[in-house]
Order: C-alpha cells, then sequence, then structure tokens
C-alpha cells in the first residue's frame, strides 16, 4: 500500500488521509516532508502490529518453556529440574499445538490413561500456570482424585533380612544410612567427616537435590529440625565408614552415584530378599515404623527422624507393624473362641427377669 500524496492546504499545511484497518486517520503537518514522513510512521506502525497481531500463538511446549526459563533464578534447581521433565515427557500428543486452541479437559483425559493422578495434576499445574503468563484465562479442568497414599515400608523382621541381603553391596551404606530415618537428600548431601564413628553420630546439615546439570547442595536441609545428629544405631555403618574413610577424603560426598542407581538397588534387593519393593523413602517410612513397634517416644522419633510437625510424622510416617496387629488379632479371635464363655454382668440378668415379668 502506497502512501497516498499530500495536498497543500489553503491554511499552508499539508494534508494526508490514510485508510488502515478500516480506519480513516487523518495527518496534517506544517511542510510536505514531514507529512510524508508522519504517514509513513504511522503505515509503518499499523502493519507492525497487524504482523504483530496475525503472528501464531506459542504452542503448549513453547509456553511452557518460556514459563520456566523466566523463573529459572527464582525456583530451586530440583523444581526446575522437575519442570524440564514434565515438558519433555507430558502432553506430547497436545504440546505442538497453539495454546489458545487446546482443549485442555480432552488433553487431560488422555494423558490420565498414560500416567497417574498424582503425576497428571503436577503436569497440569505447570500448563495452567504456563497459559496463565501467556495472558490467557487459567484453563480450570476436573482431575482425577488422589487416592490416600499407600507408602510402602519393612516389618521389623523384614528390616533385619534385607541387613543381610544388602551386606558387601556397593550401595549398602547409603541403604544403611536411610535405615537411620535419614532423607534422600540428607544421604546425597552426606560427607565422610560427617559420620563421627568415635563419637557414634551422623551430622545431618545440608541437602542435595537434583538439577538441571545434576546434583545441586544446598548448605541447609529441609527445615531447623532437620539439621540434627542422629545416632549410629547400626554397627555395621561404622564399620563401613572406618574401612572406607582410609581411602577417601574427609571433604568428599560419601554417595555420588545416579539417585535412580541407588532406588533401583533398594528394590533389587528387596525383591530377591522377597521383601515389598519400598524405594529409597521406604527405609525412612521403615525406621520411623520400627521406633513406633518397639515403643519409642514419640517426641525422639521426630528428633532422630529430623520431623518438625508431630501430626505429619505421626499421620504419614508411623505404621502400625503387621506383627503387632497378628498378634492383637489374636488374641481377641482367642476371646471369643473360648469355650468358657465369660458371665454376663449381674445387670444384665436383672433386666431380663424384669422383661419376663412384664
Amino acid at each position: 500500500m502506497k502512501t497516498p500524496k499530500p495536498r497543500h492546504l489553503p491554511s499552508g499545511s499539508w494534508f494526508i488521509q490514510l485508510r488502515l484497518g478500516g480506519q480513516s486517520i487523518s495527518i496534517t503537518e506544517p511542510t510536505e516532508k514531514l507529512c510524508v514522513q508522519k504517514a509513513q510512521l504511522v503505515k509503518a506502525e499499523h502493519l507492525a502490529g497487524k504482523r504483530a497481531a496475525a503472528s501464531s500463538p506459542r504452542t503448549l511446549e513453547q509456553a511452557m518453556t518460556a514459563y520456566v526459563d523466566s523463573r529459572v533464578n527464582i525456583l530451586s534447581p530440583s523444581t526446575i529440574h522437575g519442570y524440564r521433565t514434565i515438558i519433555k515427557t507430558r502432553f506430547l500428543a497436545w504440546s505442538s499445538r497453539p495454546v489458545s486452541k487446546i482443549d485442555f479437559q480432552r488433553m487431560v483425559n488422555e494423558e490420565a490413561k498414560l500416567c497417574g493422578p498424582k503425576t497428571l495434576r503436577n503436569a497440569f499445574g505447570l500448563v495452567a500456570a504456563a497459559v496463565e503468563a501467556e495472558g490467557l484465562p487459567r484453563p480450570t479442568v476436573s482431575l482425577p482424585q488422589l487416592g490416600k497414599p499407600d507408602h510402602a515400608f519393612l516389618q521389623p523382621e523384614q528390616i533385619q533380612t534385607l541387613l543381610r541381603e544388602i551386606r558387601g553391596n556397593v550401595h549398602e551404606l547409603p541403604i544403611l544410612l536411610g535405615l537411620h530415618g535419614l532423607r534422600r537428600s540428607e544421604i546425597f548431601d552426606l560427607r565422610w567427616a560427617d559420620i563421627d564413628t568415635k563419637r557414634g553420630l551422623i551430622h545431618v546439615r545440608g541437602a542435595a537435590v537434583i538439577g538441571v546439570d545434576g546434583m545441586v547442595h544446598k548448605k541447609s536441609n529441609k527445615n531447623a529440625s532437620s539439621r540434627r545428629d542422629v545416632p549410629i544405631l547400626i554397627p555395621r555403618l561404622s564399620e563401613l565408614t572406618e574401612d572406607r574413610r582410609k581411602a577417601e577424603k574427609p571433604e568428599e560426598y560419601i554417595y555420588t552415584a545416579n539417585p535412580t542407581n541407588l532406588y533401583a538397588t533398594v528394590n533389587a534387593a528387596c525383591r530377591r530378599a522377597s521383601l515389598p519393593e519400598i524405594g529409597v523413602h521406604g527405609l525412612r517410612h521403615s525406621f520411623a515404623s520400627l521406633c513406633y513397634h518397639l515403643g519409642v517416644n514419640e517426641l525422639t522419633c521426630m528428633q532422630l527422624g529430623g520431623w518438625s510437625d508431630y501430626n505429619t510424622m505421626r499421620k504419614i510416617y508411623t505404621h502400625l507393624s503387621e506383627s503387632d496387629r497378628a498378634s492383637q488379632t489374636a488374641a481377641l479371635t482367642a476371646f471369643f473362641q473360648s469355650p468358657d464363655s465369660p458371665p454376663p454382668p449381674a445387670n444384665a440378668n436383672k433386666n431380663a427377669n424384669e422383661s419376663a415379668n412384664q
């Protein structure tokens, strides 16, 4: 579209009438040159705006990537790593579609066939935030309900079985640390100097999480309660530490393998020993269950495991052991199967006689 030739008005000014996007735009300037320049500028701005409006909106993958990139220095490395994983693995059939043209409920329904409810909820949380960051309304969908988590753990006698199974395994030391109630992030941040065999203590202070470029070590772990000294409860831990310390530097990390290797090792050992597959976090659950089974004071259990919230520790981690429940059930069964039925209460006979006389 050419710029119209300016007209010289009787007032001495120069005038151009533009027609852009259905609008009539008048331009008046004192000189012909300025009038033409102003008209060209207005036309260029209009065309730029038109191109921007006509440009393709971001795809779902682009929107999620832009959202994560804008928060690299704000969110934790483990969160960023988790988001990157979601982008690579979830909603792949929809990732190349413009966010403005996605049926989000249908997308969620299809993805629900490929992953669990918790995974889907976490993934869609990123999608919703990314869409909102694009200036669009936050999508509202129906998501599958989360069932009550069934945390796998070992019974006291099963813990002994696992200890025998892992003896001599290259991953034995981190597994023993997990059975002392340490979190996975705490195990991966532990250095050789943090295990004080002379005083019989494990100094738990920092944490290591998975980042985009590998493990990221933080000086402080989850909360103040998590920074604690845990007594060495399993003699084998001291034995292994003393043997390895001769060849290792005190400032070096105890365990540097890929976190998935430890998870796979724990489950492989459980399978060989015909035990429930509990993963790394199941070691911590087993520790709490053992405390409950042995009658350890709940406050002591909280301090050893680094729990800050009493209700969290009790509701999620304290499991009634199967052996305790079985023995109590057996006692109830024996009571009702006894050949000598207990005599009825005195007031029961009185009530029965009164009823017969009425």
